[in-house]
């Protein structure tokens, strides 16, 4: 069935945009399930989570900063750039989190952030599956990302930029100081990636999955579920992919 719901932040510019926007005949757009998301990256990353058990067609519009996940908006063009925008499908990272008390899971579609919860360096080990990755890393923390959040916090700290299609995560350290300028590790995304607080009285860390915080965490196991997909619709001009490959090029110019 074709049904098509506006989903808008609440802040003012993106409410200027609904109201826009109900002003256009949208009945002919074939795109079934479709939902348009007005706001900045984090409402997407929100709404996203919000339907991960639906299968629905995301148009995001940005109102905010950057909009790495949207695309510009435009009252002209809207149907027209709907109609011919093409789907990129992402499937999000799993955390769970082993803290003192509980165990509990949480989605990242950008990247799961591991970082020190005092005035300590973090003492952190890092496996796949069985293997370890790293033994003892001396950081403020690490970042595994996904391809799509490998623009975001993870080129911050001078992680790798991976393509949409690469089967790829990245893990890469925060301000590594043993081993010094460790530069981290691109793995499969069938990896089970687990690490674990060497020392976690003294030395406290948190779990942050894209902005859901655990704090105290003792163990952290981050995997890509594949069971969940979300299918992300871009205007042909501007996809994901080209947005990635637009970062990279920056990156190699600076």
């Amino acid at each position: 069935m074709k049904k098509i719901n506006i989903i808008a932040d609440n802040n003012k510019k993106s409410l200027f945009i609904k109201r826009i926007i109900k002003t256009i005949n949208l009945k002919n757009i074939n795109k079934p399930n479709l939902n348009i998301v007005i706001g900045g990256d984090g409402f997407m990353l929100k709404t996203l989570k919000k339907n991960k058990v639906k299968k629905k067609l995301f148009y995001g519009i940005n109102s905010g900063n950057y909009g790495f996940l949207m695309n510009k908006f435009s009252k002209k063009l809207l149907i027209q750039n709907i109609e011919s925008s093409k789907v990129t499908t992402i499937s999000p990272l799993e955390m769970s989190v082993i803290s003192k008390t509980k165990k509990k899971k949480y989605l990242a579609i950008n990247e799961v952030s591991i970082l020190r919860q005092s005035r300590q360096a973090a003492n952190l080990s890092i496996k796949n599956k069985s293997n370890y990755i790293m033994k003892k890393l001396v950081s403020d923390g690490v970042l595994v990302s996904t391809p799509a959040g490998s623009t975001a916090y993870n080129l911050s700290v001078h992680g790798p930029i991976i393509n949409l299609n690469s089967n790829k995560i990245s893990i890469a350290p925060i301000s590594a100081f043993r081993p010094r300028r460790w530069a981290g590790k691109i793995v499969s995304d069938k990896s089970k990636v687990i690490i674990t607080n060497l020392d976690p009285k003294k030395r406290p860390i948190s779990a942050v999955a894209d902005n859901v915080e655990v704090r105290n965490a003792k163990k952290i196991i981050i995997k890509v579920q594949t069971k969940i997909k979300f299918n992300l619709l871009y205007d042909r001009s501007a996809s994901l992919q080209k947005k990635i490959k637009l970062e990279q090029l920056r990156k190699e110019i600076n």
